[in-house]
């Protein structure tokens, strides 16, 4: 045995992945690994980012174990390497894997946990092309297998795919407490590295889909401890800092998330680009669009489209802050459109449907939406009965009932407040601020507009600023809070999409008498 091999299954043991990568890479140029040393070189592979290699590892680790008769350990490399193509989207070869594992053991006819395995990637492979209902019971199927066999890391895999099948049905509560359920098998230490990676992303992926934050931030900020640990694991580093920024954007700590999606924009092009890169650009784009920097905003929604991230509702509110409503209203409702099948997606596209829709004068349409809204608000979390509340209290007002919204808007503005989002919070004050002006209320109104001035100033949210001073300019912006009469209209030109150089040149003089801040958005339109 060689002295690489040695030191490269130390450095693994040591989870010491990319020296252990390195270590037996180099073993093997000077004479053919065993099938262990081979898994152990393709799981390293995976880790520090380099699925290709990974993939070829498998390969070669499944011909060492056939070679030796090993039927059932082949058709355990055969998972592996449809786990590692699936898993970066590529679903023929993907699918190959399969077949060949599953055909390799009816073959002999063992009856072993390794078919579970198998039933498992072939129902993530369901999944991913949309036959949710025929995945949601290879899931169920390969829970049951794990069960039988006392496979801790099988069981929580099918029970989140299986949650993930359910939360996309609409049964939210139930897939949420199966994902809680295998989540509870990772905090024990029971699965292996590449696995316990995969659920935490897995799991946080479909807390955003549903907007449910408080559990979004648990398995953030558990993934990052988990990450820091482990500093060369860099397959999960990447998405990491996604959530890490979505969730800093939400909470309103705008200069770090900003930090955060650079960082993850970087570290998801290498060695190659990974699929979740366009989520952090539409992050960026998030950021660039509150803040009132539209052309920036323009190119980073377009680089988040490119890397398949859907633009939408970002792209649809950045037309309306240029005052293309009707852009924003055919955008809008094209992104709506066919989501009747993916409640968790329609919900986090209603509310933004509805501040279109009234910007655009059609309220027929935005009380339709609000509606729905609610009925989405009791089974899914609080950030989407926040948006109802903020979404019915607007309608009311456009309805010419401003005092019977006024429970909807108190309760859009508590539920902001509760789960720690100040950007949505401030609105909801602004929204309350116009009711109470149109019931007479002059006196409270400038109380709430002084107050949401205050935080979304503080916050650096320019792009909402300019509605504010629309309805008090000398008590919502005035000189006394250190803006000119002439800034105070390059504001309100802004909030009309004006992009003239004389105007972009006052507006960048009026930003750089603001906190040099981004602005955050609500998770749910992520």
């Amino acid at each position: 045995m060689s002295d690489d091999v040695v030191r490269g299954r130390d450095s693994f043991g040591r989870r010491a992945w990319e020296r252990a990568f390195e270590e037996l890479s180099a073993a093997e140029t000077q004479h053919d690994l065993d099938a262990a040393d081979l898994e152990r070189l393709a799981t390293c592979a995976y880790l520090i980012g380099r699925a290709d290699e990974s993939a070829d590892g498998w390969d070669r680790a499944y011909l060492a174990h056939l070679r030796r008769g090993e039927t059932v350990d082949a058709a355990r490399c055969a998972f592996w390497a449809s786990f590692v193509l699936l898993n970066r989207g590529e679903l023929a070869r993907g699918g190959g894997w399969v077949h060949r594992g599953q055909r390799l053991l009816d073959g002999v006819g063992t009856d072993c946990v390794e078919l579970g395995y198998l039933g498992y990637v072939d129902s993530l492979r369901r999944v991913i092309e949309g036959d949710v209902d025929g995945a949601a019971t290879g899931f169920a199927a390969a829970a049951t297998t794990g069960d039988r066999f006392g496979d801790a890391e099988l069981v929580a895999l099918a029970r989140v795919g299986e949650g993930r099948c359910l939360i996309r049905r609409g049964a939210v509560g139930q897939g949420m407490a199966l994902l809680d359920e295998a989540m509870s098998v990772v905090t024990a230490n029971e699965v292996s590295p590449t696995v316990i990676g995969d659920l935490y992303f897995t799991v946080i992926e479909r807390c955003h889909d549903v907007s449910d934050v408080r559990r979004a931030r648990e398995w953030t900020d558990a993934l990052t401890r988990w990450c820091e640990a482990q500093p060369e694991i860099v397959v999960y580093q990447g998405q990491c800092l996604v959530h890490r920024a979505e969730l800093l954007l939400f909470g309103g700590s705008w200069s770090q998330a900003l930090v955060e999606a650079h960082r993850a924009c970087d570290a998801l092009s290498r060695p190659r680009n990974h699929p979740a890169l366009g989520s952090a650009h539409y992050i960026r784009a998030e950021l660039h669009r509150v803040r009132g920097e539209f052309p920036e905003a323009q190119a980073a929604y377009q680089r988040a489209s490119a890397w398949g991230r859907e633009p939408q509702p970002g792209l649809a509110l950045l037309r309306l802050a240029q005052g293309q409503i009707w852009e924003a209203a055919s955008a809008i409702r094209q992104a709506m459109a066919g989501t009747e099948s993916a409640p968790a997606v329609r919900a986090t596209l209603l509310g933004p449907f509805v501040e279109i829709s009234l910007a655009a004068g059609d309220v027929a349409s935005a009380r339709r939406a609000a509606d729905e809204l609610t009925g989405f608000a009791a089974p899914m979390a609080p950030v989407i009965c926040a948006m109802a509340a903020h979404a019915h209290g607007s309608v009311l007002i456009a309805e010419g009932q401003p005092g019977t919204g006024r429970a909807f808007r108190r309760d859009a503005w508590a539920g902001w407040t509760e789960l720690g989002a100040p950007y949505e919070a401030a609105r909801a004050r602004a929204l309350i601020a116009t009711a109470q002006r149109a019931s007479g209320n002059e006196q409270g109104a400038a109380l709430e507009l002084d107050a949401a001035r205050s935080e979304l100033r503080r916050l650096g949210a320019f792009v909402d600023l300019p509605a504010i001073v629309d309805q008090s300019v000398g008590a919502a912006v005035g000189v006394d809070e250190g803006l000119t009469t002439r800034e105070v209209e390059i504001l309100r030109l802004l909030a009309t999409g004006v992009t003239n150089n004389r105007s972009r040149s006052a507006c960048s003089s009026v930003r750089r008498r603001w906190p040099p801040t981004s602005a955050a958005f609500c998770a749910s339109s992520g």
